[in-house]
């Protein structure tokens, strides 16, 4: 779904579809009805969604152009939208989930950013796909920093490499959480320091940010001063004891300054699996962003 910001710029709001079920194609294009009947519901012209493919598929995905374009074909069908893919999970059994220390993490990454590539529509000119913090900050060593550091460099040139091919651009964010070397604003900030920052960021959790951060709106100012890019904002919309805190996070994004990112990902709580509910949280995300003044693309901005 797009949102146009006051500012003229446009937000893209997308629902996450992160199942650990959808282990094959057949599985993911049914789990797209789901959202599709979501569309309708809100009467929307579009909806946007972020999909979580499981490594094993996304590696098939990204070598067979015919399964991808029928993927497209599914997508437009329902009208829907793609511009973000999920590579945070990865384990795709409750194994163990590789940090950036390991080459199959950059590797899966490339296979998303290829994927997303035919995914998105034609007038888009870029996407983003999410991924982990890096890793465990316990244990975490000189050795680890040095060996993400060299994954990090090659992820940035397989992404250059894409964007030289096909005239279009994705971007990874990191996401920090509670345990990883990415945790406060200070430790994301200290780890992406050297990264190529024009193709990597920040996929920022606002609910992490709300729970975790003493000043939620400060650590973000934190982020973009040091010349991070949040490529991706995701929220739980869902009122409740952090409310307050995830709606300054809200205002210093989306606020008369910003926006500070083109993307917005509802994450889905556990137990929502309706329709109604689902569409129940976009309505409730929508009003808060409004009045912040974003309203669809194809109505006007409201007055603040």
């Amino acid at each position: 779904m797009r949102l146009r910001h006051p500012s003229g710029r446009i937000v893209h709001l997308s629902c996450e579809i992160a199942s650990r079920t959808a282990s094959n194609l057949p599985a993911v294009i049914a789990q797209l009805d789901t959202y599709g009947a979501v569309r309708a519901r809100l009467g929307a012209d579009a909806l946007g969604v972020s999909l979580w493919l499981p490594p094993t598929l996304a590696a098939a995905l990204a070598v067979e152009s015919r399964a991808r374009t029928r993927l497209r074909a599914e997508i437009d069908a329902r009208r829907l939208e793609v511009v973000t893919l999920s590579g945070a999970p990865f384990d795709e059994g409750g194994g163990e989930t590789p940090a950036w220390t390991k080459p199959a993490r950059r590797e899966y990454t490339l296979d998303l950013a290829r994927i997303l590539l035919d995914l998105l529509d034609e007038d888009a000119v870029r996407g983003t796909v999410s991924t982990t913090g890096l890793g465990s900050r316990d244990g975490w060593s000189e050795a680890e920093e040095k060996a993400a550091a060299g994954i990090l460099r090659r992820l940035s040139h397989g992404l250059a490499d894409l964007a030289w091919q096909n005239g279009r651009a994705v971007r990874v964010g990191f996401q920090p959480a509670a345990g990883q070397v990415l945790d406060s604003p200070e430790q994301t900030v200290a780890a992406l320091s050297r990264v190529d920052k024009d193709r990597l960021g920040v996929s920022l959790d606002l609910g992490h940010a709300a729970r975790h951060w003493p000043d939620p709106a400060a650590g973000i100012e934190t982020i973009t001063d040091a010349g991070l890019a949040i490529v991706e904002v995701r929220l739980t919309a869902v009122a409740g004891s952090t409310t307050a805190a995830w709606r300054e996070g809200l205002r210093r994004v989306f606020g008369q300054n910003g926006p500070l990112t083109e993307n917005l990902t509802l994450v889905g709580r556990a137990t929502e699996t309706s329709v109604e509910q689902i569409a129940g949280e976009v309505a409730y995300l929508l009003a808060e962003l409004a009045a912040l003044g974003l309203a669809p693309e194809n109505e006007p901005c409201p007055a603040r």
